[in-house]
């Protein structure tokens, strides 16, 4: 195999468990076309890898307190993969390798079967940025280690012989959801940041996560990945070189010179510094089947976009890539929007002879794919595009289909051509996340007594019984 084929989706669930039945009819419209492919089949063949990024996966009772609460919001996404396969080509099967979240962030990976054995090693990552650093807003990362069947590559042993080995090539996921509003540019730029100084990657153990179980730490695994990690840090080009490297390997961010990057969320970034006034709904609003030199042509509200600007400017996402945007903005859909595709039948509804937006923002791309090459052998995007607008959400799902080569990069190459982190590892990366997660477990219980059915239930039947017991105490305490 020379390329591994990816499809990355991301999908901000606002707090709904989605419609199983539409999103997977719908799941795979953004596979390329055969045509790109260079085929002669009708269809695209099934990708290697699956990735979704998720946000607002659940409420915020659920989402802080995880586990079995969110075990539903992760299964209808299980069940809208595995019918969307099943409906698409005969006898394909995918392996759910990754299942994980921080706080209203989730990330889920799917290998297809053949795929998931040839996985070496798993890692992962969480961090909150939102409110007291906890999981509002966040980001969820996953790395793991492919390898070919079929890519040695030479290497001296000890005695100066020559020993054939493998060597993987790594990919790094990440879902991230970042701060709203059109005038908080520059909160997303310092979530960005943090995202790059304190989403630290830890080996898990890949077999384990395959199989479905609670993935650990082991001295087998840590003993398989040693010799990795020395090789890199011997094939250094210098003693800086060195020097950074061992960096990378102490302290995993996603900056790491062998690893494919691949970035996916809600970024949160409007085409506009400030709300829209009451005239712009009609005048700069994009509107459907308008020509291209229509101000109302939503191509001219893309070159507002304030993404692209501050990336330009080297004020984020320094380094990454993004596949060319030909497709209408994903947010704000209006709720009118939501009902007319509900009541459609199929939920193949065109959203009426009008996009609807909502008023009060400014119609976006908020939901976006990047992803940063490695040297010498960059990603190929094979399409980039959105999903139909679903009843559930008031952002439409974006995809990225692309092809990654599977010959994994010289250590001393990557250091010396791919771009260095924009910011250093932070050293309390660790207490920081667990102090957050901390407090996610006390709002999460707060918001589970507080905001649900289940939670004023079982606070209703608390007070009751301890009124009940005193009544009891003081009946006896009396008699």
């Amino acid at each position: 195999m020379d390329a591994l084929n990816l499809y990355i989706l991301t999908f901000n669930c606002a707090r709904n468990l989605v419609d199983v039945d539409r999103f997977s009819h719908h799941f795979f419209d953004s596979l390329p076309l055969p045509d790109n492919l260079n085929t002669s089949s009708s269809s695209a063949p099934p990708p290697n890898l699956i990735v979704l990024s998720l946000q607002e996966i659940a409420p915020i009772a659920y989402a802080f307190l995880g586990g079995s609460f969110l075990t539903p919001y992760f299964d209808t996404l299980s069940q809208v993969v595995n019918r969307a396969v099943a409906q698409r080509w005969d006898d394909v099967h995918y392996v759910n390798i990754v299942t994980d979240n921080s706080g209203m962030t989730g990330l889920m990976v799917f290998a297809r079967s053949d795929v998931a054995e040839q996985i070496a090693w798993l890692e992962t990552a969480r961090i909150g940025f939102g409110f007291q650093e906890m999981g509002n807003k966040g980001a969820v990362g996953a790395r793991l280690g492919y390898l070919p069947s079929s890519s040695p590559s030479s290497q001296r042993d000890g005695e100066g012989g020559v020993e054939e080995t493998q060597q993987p090539v790594e990919l790094t996921f990440v879902a991230a959801h970042l701060a709203p509003m059109e005038w908080a540019v520059e909160r997303r730029n310092a979530d960005w940041r943090s995202l790059v100084e304190r989403l630290v990657f830890e080996r898990q153990d890949s077999r384990a996560a395959v199989a479905g179980r609670e993935p650990v730490e082991t001295e087998e695994s840590a003993l398989e990945s040693a010799p990795l990690l020395h090789e890199r840090s011997a094939a250094a080009a210098s003693p800086v070189g060195q020097q950074q490297l061992q960096q990378q390997h102490d302290r995993r961010g996603i900056y790491v010179p062998t690893s494919y990057l691949f970035l996916a969320g809600d970024l949160n970034y409007r085409t506009a510094d400030r709300p829209p006034h009451p005239g712009d709904r009609t005048s700069r609003f994009p509107r459907v089947n308008v020509e291209a030199s229509d101000p109302r042509h939503y191509s001219h509200l893309l070159q507002e976009d304030q993404l692209s600007r501050e990336r330009a400017q080297s004020r984020c996402f320094q380094g990454l890539s993004e596949a060319p945007i030909s497709f209408p903005p994903t947010y704000k859909y209006s709720l009118a929007a939501r009902q007319a595709v509900s009541r459609a039948v199929g939920g193949d509804h065109a959203l009426s002879q009008d996009w609807q937006w909502t008023g009060t923002r400014w119609p976006s791309w908020c939901d976006r794919v990047l992803y940063l090459d490695q040297a010498g052998q960059p990603v190929r995007p094979l399409r980039y595009d959105t999903l139909p607008l679903f009843p559930t959400s008031d952002h439409r799902a974006v995809a990225l289909a692309v092809s990654v080569p599977t010959r994994p990069m010289r250590p001393a190459d990557a250091l010396a051509q791919r771009p260095a982190a924009p910011f250093p590892i932070d050293p309390d990366w660790a207490r920081r996340r667990d102090a957050a997660r901390r407090k996610e477990l006390v709002v999460g219980c707060v918001a589970y007594l507080g905001l649900t059915w289940e939670g004023n239930g079982v606070l209703v039947a608390t007070v009751v019984g301890l009124l009940g017991a005193w009544l009891v105490l003081r009946s006896l305490l009396n008699a």
